[in-house]
């Protein structure tokens, strides 16, 4: 070929991928538009008395009185009503009569905190372009997928159960009986009682194919999962919270039963509304004296959702005017506007700040508001793994911290399913710390797991059979791994981190034992993790505790331990999970929790570790390339020393028992408008 025709060539390629890139930006911002207009819509008082009427009703004509919850969008608590009879508490089980984690938990737990988890999974993990349920939840958190399927690996979302936790520091908190009445009682994301939940009968609620809320049931007195999907259950929670949803439901077009992930498609629920015995049309209103107080989460009067994109819903579009500076740069480089957190007078929650410094590097705010912006990009540059309709672009939250585990910034994109907030942040932080070559003085300051062990023996107490011990988990790490691990500075990601977390290792392998900070399967469960919800069970029993006001005493010396003030009255778990403090700084590096799917890489600055990105969305695969890739390219364009770890680092050099741990997986062809392939390798 000639020169002139070679160039010719070369320039028509550059305007296909220029046309290409343009049609991308034109439709993903058509559809942000579109998102942003369609999402004027909320639960009013009128619609929360129709959908608990629904759920009653179906509930009576089944003689299985139920404890119903509604939720907006956000997370508030609109609802909860407790017909005459209806269980008082849960029973956590797996089914597995294992003997550690929250596993067995009976009697203590009430039912309300229950139902107000499933609403919550249910509105969290839906959006605009997905609606997935508590059953879904269940199919993509156990230790093979599908669950059942012996020699699979682990679900997806292996490990989402423990976020939104009563003990993070991100998620807001509803103040009972308050006056005034704090700026933020009502903004979001709010936390759930257990994390989010994988007991069918929490489903989400939409007005107009727009997503406003969750419903959830408790009528048989069980918080457990489906261990089973190769057949059709009639779980009574799940069919009452169906008619609960009629007028209310989700578009079927975008229900898990439509999206498909290797191959195999998620499940929705097991029945339809051909399953209903009653009429929810003619439903009779709910008796008034039927709705209760929770402690923590509603006052019980009724109220109305907020309408998310608000401020006062608390996620709104970054204002380029009042916002400052970097939020401006952010929405600069994506292109368009993302959303981010407002609180108080309608002011960033997290307002993008410098990172400490280690090694003599830091984050700036130029670094920080760059770095999200770049991941933005990626996200709505690229294809989505669980959105319809197919060539939707992703949807995500990102998340920047520094070493010490403290928000430097977060965005997101308008329709990321909400649950990514507080997600992406416990990625961020897990890559951060894990990453830390303090990290196993982290693990071990000040001896956290003897600490942790007080309340294990606190549920031996109040689970007949239990022996809930706490193994050393960073001893376990450097037995499998190597005398240095969690001290040498290796990179790890969320990915790496996580195949270290399930109870086979390599991931799949049932004949295998537990990767370190795993148990063994045998006394492993979604309900006992291992390290992950170890180092959190303490702020759960607490949170329990709290709302039932019992006080108990754990460290055996005869006097009760959560009402240390003396007021008659127990104290909520503090906001920070985990008794973790980083030896350097004495703050909490992991203030929301710990988080073991993919989705998140350490950040360096000229080979110094200066903190960390996390991503959560649509697919784990993409949440990897877009904190991976937006980094890289973060780092190209600010020319500093921003980038991702020198590879020779990285934990995938590492080979326990001769097998290689990952460090990101990335999409073949992940963007819409291009056949671009392997678009993560050698960077």
């Amino acid at each position: 070929m000639k020169r002139g025709a070679k160039q010719l060539s070369a320039l028509s390629a550059m305007a296909s991928r220029a046309l290409a890139m343009i049609a991308v930006m034109a439709a993903v911002g058509g559809f942000w538009a579109a998102t942003d207009r369609a999402s004027a819509q909320n639960l009013t008082i009128a619609d929360v008395n129709q959908i608990i009427a629904q759920a009653q009703q179906e509930a009576n004509v089944r003689a299985l009185p139920a404890t119903i919850a509604v939720v907006d969008r956000v997370g508030n608590v609109l609802a909860v009503y407790q017909m005459p009879g209806a269980p008082a508490t849960v029973t956590v089980t797996s089914g597995r009569a294992i003997g550690t984690g929250i596993d067995g938990l009976a009697g203590v737990v009430p039912a309300s905190l229950g139902a107000i988890a499933k609403a919550i999974t249910g509105a969290y993990l839906s959006s605009g372009g997905n609606a997935f349920t508590t059953r879904t939840a269940s199919q993509i958190v156990q230790e093979h997928f599908n669950p059942g399927e012996d020699f699979a690996p682990s679900g997806p979302l292996f490990g989402v159960q423990f976020s939104q936790l009563p003990c993070s520091d991100l998620s807001r908190r509803f103040i009972n009986a308050a006056a005034p009445v704090p700026a933020d009682q009502f903004r979001g994301p709010k936390r759930s009682p257990l994390g989010l939940s994988a007991d069918p009968g929490g489903l989400p609620l939409y007005k107009g194919g727009v997503p406003v809320g969750g419903i959830g049931i408790v009528a048989d007195g069980i918080y457990g999962l489906d261990t089973v999907t190769s057949n059709i259950d009639s779980n009574p929670d799940e069919i009452i919270a169906l008619a609960g949803t009629v007028g209310f439901d989700a578009p079927r077009n975008i229900r898990a039963d439509r999206i498909f992930v290797e191959g195999k498609s998620f499940r929705y629920t097991d029945v339809d509304t051909r399953a209903l015995v009653s009429t929810p049309a003619t439903a009779p209103a709910p008796t008034p004296a039927n709705f209760v107080a929770v402690t923590g989460y509603t006052d019980g009067a009724p109220i109305a959702g907020q309408v998310y994109g608000t401020s006062a819903s608390g996620i709104r579009a970054i204002n380029t005017v009042t916002d400052g500076a970097a939020y401006t740069n952010v929405a600069n480089i994506t292109g368009l506007n993302p959303f981010l957190l407002v609180s108080g007078a309608d002011v960033p929650y997290f307002p993008i700040i410098a990172g400490a410094p280690n090694g003599g590097q830091n984050l700036t705010v130029n670094d920080v508001s760059t770095i999200i912006g770049h991941a933005l990009r990626v996200a709505f540059s690229g294809r989505a793994q669980i959105r319809r309709p197919l060539q939707s672009s992703i949807q995500v939250t990102v998340s920047v911290v520094d070493t010490e585990g403290q928000v430097l910034g977060q965005a997101r994109t308008p329709d990321g399913p909400l649950f990514g907030i507080d997600v992406s942040l416990q990625k961020a932080r897990t890559a951060a710390l894990i990453s830390n070559p303090n990290a196993a003085a982290n693990l071990e300051n000040p001896q956290v797991f003897p600490v942790i062990q007080l309340t294990a023996n606190a549920l031996n107490g109040l689970i007949p059979g239990h022996n809930y011990n706490i193994p050393n988990y960073v001893r376990q790490v450097q037995a499998f791994i190597g005398p240095n691990a969690l001290q040498d500075g290796t990179a790890f990601a969320d990915r790496s981190g996580g195949n270290l977390s399930r109870p086979f290792f390599p991931d799949g392998v049932d004949t295998n034992g537990p990767g370190p900070l795993s148990r063994p399967i045998g006394n492993w469960s979604p309900f006992s993790t291992g390290m992950q919800l170890d180092l959190v069970v303490p702020n759960i029993l607490n949170h329990i505790l709290f709302v039932l006001n019992l006080n108990i005493d754990i460290t055996g010396d005869g006097v009760p331990d959560f009402d240390p003030d003396g007021d008659g009255f127990v104290n909520d778990t503090g906001f920070g999970c985990s008794p973790i403090r980083s030896v350097t700084s004495g703050l909490n590096p992991l203030a929301n929790g710990l988080q073991i799917f993919p989705g998140s890489v350490p950040i360096f600055k000229n080979g110094a570790l200066v903190g960390g990105i996390g991503v959560s969305g649509d697919g784990v695969d993409q949440d990897d390339m877009i904190s991976f890739l937006g980094l890289h390219n973060a780092g190209v364009a600010l020319a500093n020393g921003v980038g991702n770890a020198p590879s020779a680092i990285r934990a995938d050099g590492l080979r326990p028992n001769g097998v290689r741990l990952r460090y990101v997986s990335c999409p073949f062809a992940p963007f819409l408008g291009s056949r671009e392939q392997n678009v993560c390798e050698g960077k």
